[in-house]
């Protein structure tokens, strides 16, 4: 994020003043984002390519290969963790049978997520927050369960991702809970993630974001002959498909188009993630995805949910969904030798600082306004307290509304605030924040009298 972004104004009177820029940062982030490892993040991805295949619809009998294999390592692997974190995180497979349908699931399938579950410690607090990658693989035929596909980098790498994530984060203590996913099915329909989308839904989880890391472990593309280990994109939607009419017609009134719950959760990784790690420049992509493509987090999406994908910079299409081969001097097929993992470690890092700074932040304000009672040039804003922990304060975000991303930050110590900037001219939003400098997501005021 640019320095200019940082220029914390102080409320002194009805108008805000200007005063010099203070960004805290938690010390105890800093301890678990040193903990993250590539060492563990490489070994995670070998151990995923020695099953050889795993395809949604391979062995699920065998001990050694197939996806059956896969998955049972990896819930051992969380249960491992659980034992670290005192029994808190809670491991279960999200198990569910997937219907034939006449394209890429020849059969009726019984497919398992692996979830690995850590509750909040604040009951006020009903957040939810997911993080995963999609731990099943295939070769060039989307139908040959029986071919080697290692599935290195599309997606052991994300897989490893949430998996180094958990094993992290679980020993620590959050006000909201945290999901850690190994999706299946991503590669014959986005099965995995549409079921557990659905099952968010019925159970009335408070879902505030899911993140998806698919593809993250590439640093070379190599139609562009680009090397870039510092570049991760993050996706997110500008209009949530399950917006109503009213809706609609609210959002083309104010102008809030480029301002969705995903968008402002891809601002706020952006912001986090490169404040908290060195050598990082998150690139945001206003699509949902990349050209007529999709990931996991598309179904939450359709759910109505903030939902985001990271993705590397420039993927290399010669190792995604390819069989291992070597042709005419060129290495074809997504192995474990191709995989930066320096560079996984560094996208694992900008997930567990945006993540631990939400879970461990003040709930987001509520009834944020605009006061429009009146025309005028300046612009009033009032809102209510969260529930639940009480925050130090409150910061007022600013934005042309031209900018992709926030510029100016205002410390609130009150609910409301007068500024002597138009509303016609900038984009407005407001987020709690606690004395660890800890932020909740914006919350984008909507006109009130």
């Amino acid at each position: 994020m640019k320095k200019t972004l940082f220029c914390l104004l102080m409320l002194a009177t009805t108008v805000v003043k200007a005063q010099p820029a203070t960004i805290k940062k938690d010390s105890v982030v800093h301890v678990m984002l040193d903990e993250v490892s590539a060492k563990n993040i490489e070994a995670t991805v070998r151990k995923l390519v020695s099953f050889q295949t795993r395809h949604t619809l391979s062995d699920t009998l065998s001990a050694k290969t197939g996806i059956g294999a896969a998955r049972n390592w990896i819930k051992a692997e969380f249960e491992k963790y659980a034992k670290e974190s005192g029994g808190r995180l809670q491991v279960s497979f999200d198990t569910f049978t997937q219907a034939a349908d006449g394209r890429r699931v020849t059969s009726p399938t019984i497919l398992k997520n692996v979830l690995a579950i850590l509750p909040g410690t604040d009951p006020l607090d009903t957040r939810v927050f997911i993080v995963s990658g999609h731990y099943d693989s295939r070769a060039s035929d989307v139908l040959d369960a029986q071919i080697a596909a290692p599935g290195a980098n599309d997606d052991a790498s994300g897989t490893a991702v949430a998996m180094e994530l958990a094993r992290v984060m679980s020993k620590k203590q959050f006000n909201c809970t945290l999901i850690f996913v190994a999706m299946v099915g991503e590669e014959q329909g986005l099965y995995g993630a549409t079921n557990l989308a659905k099952r968010a839904k019925e159970e009335k989880w408070n879902l505030i974001g899911m993140i998806t890391n698919d593809i993250v472990g590439n640093t070379y593309g190599i139609e562009t002959d680009l090397k870039d280990n510092r570049s991760v994109r993050i996706f997110s939607e500008g209009v949530s498909q399950a917006e109503t009419a009213a809706q609609g017609t609210l959002r083309t009134s104010i102008g809030s188009e480029n301002d969705g719950f995903a968008r402002q959760f891809a601002r706020y990784c952006k912001e986090i993630g490169e404040r908290y790690v060195d050598q990082l420049d998150v690139k945001l992509i206003f699509r949902r995805d990349r050209y007529l493509r999709g990931g996991d987090h598309t179904p939450f999406s359709q759910q109505g949910f903030a939902a985001i994908r990271v993705t590397e910079m420039n993927e290399n299409f010669n190792r995604q969904h390819q069989n291992v081969r070597l042709e005419k001097g060129i290495d074809y097929g997504d192995t474990p030798d191709f995989v930066d993992y320096n560079y996984t470690q560094k996208v694992a890092r900008m997930n567990l600082a945006a993540l631990a700074n939400l879970a461990l932040a003040p709930q987001e304000p509520q009834q944020v306004k605009i006061v429009t009672t009146e025309l005028t040039n300046k612009t009033s804003l009032r809102w209510t307290a969260p529930t639940g922990e009480k925050p130090l304060g409150y910061y007022v975000v600013m934005r042309e509304t031209s900018s992709p991303i926030w510029e100016r930050k205002f410390f609130v110590s009150g609910t409301q605030a007068t500024f002597n900037y138009s509303k016609d001219n900038y984009i407005f939003g407001v987020q709690a924040v606690d004395a660890e400098g800890h932020e909740s997501l914006v919350v984008l005021p909507l006109p009130g009298r």
